[in-house]
């Protein structure tokens, strides 16, 4: 779709379903290593006492040269992230595999939305679904249509009466307001439904991970500039007085982010 009806669906109703924008051998990849994040990450929950068995979830799941970084680095969205964001700098605030194990309960099954600061008017925060599953009547997350601009949760009652689904076939990709009242629903079984989220915010606002000191300046030496800047490298905090006092094109944090 257009840049533009692109822009007047996500500001009227908070969230644009893109169908089929992956391949599916493309979809597939993104599911394996989805689920290859999500053990990993089981494994670290679990021996750092998080919880007992993991929560069906892995976080920040970035750097191993797999189909993740393939797809962070395609900037497929960028026009329409750009847009949401009234053409200013922005950059990736998380990136979530979240496995959709049948009978699973968990902090995604809550009737929620993804940002705690809402400013009326302002996009603050995007959020991507990536659906390596097929998102049926079933098993597709439930939303509330134009729930973003709202000042306080729905009711309960008022969420299972006028709830729509997230629908689409495996490789469709989701943009929607992190202020968008919605829940993930439980998965009846037995199959899972893998999906990879993603979420975005301007470049002032402080990311859930700090990428670029993760994945190190010599990871960030091989990106392209926007690659650069949607990972945070244009956008860091200096932590020494070195690194505050550098000539202005090697400072840490540019002059444009806001």
């Amino acid at each position: 779709m257009s840049v533009e009806e692109f822009d007047t669906r996500i500001r009227r109703d908070g969230w644009v379903v893109f169908e089929r924008a992956l391949s599916p051998a493309f979809t597939r990849l993104l599911r394996q290593d989805c689920l290859k994040w999500i053990a990993h990450c089981q494994a670290l929950q679990v021996r750092n006492g998080v919880n007992a068995s993991g929560d069906g979830t892995g976080h920040h799941c970035l750097g191993a040269g797999d189909s993740i970084d393939r797809y962070i680095h395609m900037h497929l969205f960028h026009p329409y992230i750009a847009r949401y964001f009234d053409d200013e700098p922005y950059i990736c605030h998380s990136l979530t595999p979240i496995g959709g194990f049948p009978g699973l309960n968990t902090y995604v099954h809550k009737l929620h939305r993804d940002v705690r600061t809402v400013i009326p008017g302002y996009p603050f925060k995007l959020n991507m679904l990536v659906m390596c599953d097929d998102f049926t009547p079933h098993n597709a997350t439930r939303v509330l249509t134009g729930s973003h601009t709202r000042t306080s949760p729905p009711e309960v009652e008022e969420f299972e009466r006028c709830h729509e689904r997230m629908l689409g076939p495996a490789g469709s990709v989701v943009l929607f307001n992190s202020a968008l009242w919605h829940q993930g629903t439980r998965i009846p079984g037995p199959e899972l439904r893998v999906a990879l989220t993603v979420g975005y915010g301007r470049a002032f606002v402080k990311p859930a991970m700090d990428y670029a000191r993760m994945l190190g300046e010599a990871y960030g030496r091989s990106l392209s500039p926007l690659s650069r800047q949607v990972l945070g490298y244009n956008a860091r905090v200096p932590v020494s007085l070195e690194e505050w006092y550098r000539p202005a094109g090697e400072r840490l944090y540019r002059p444009d982010q806001g």
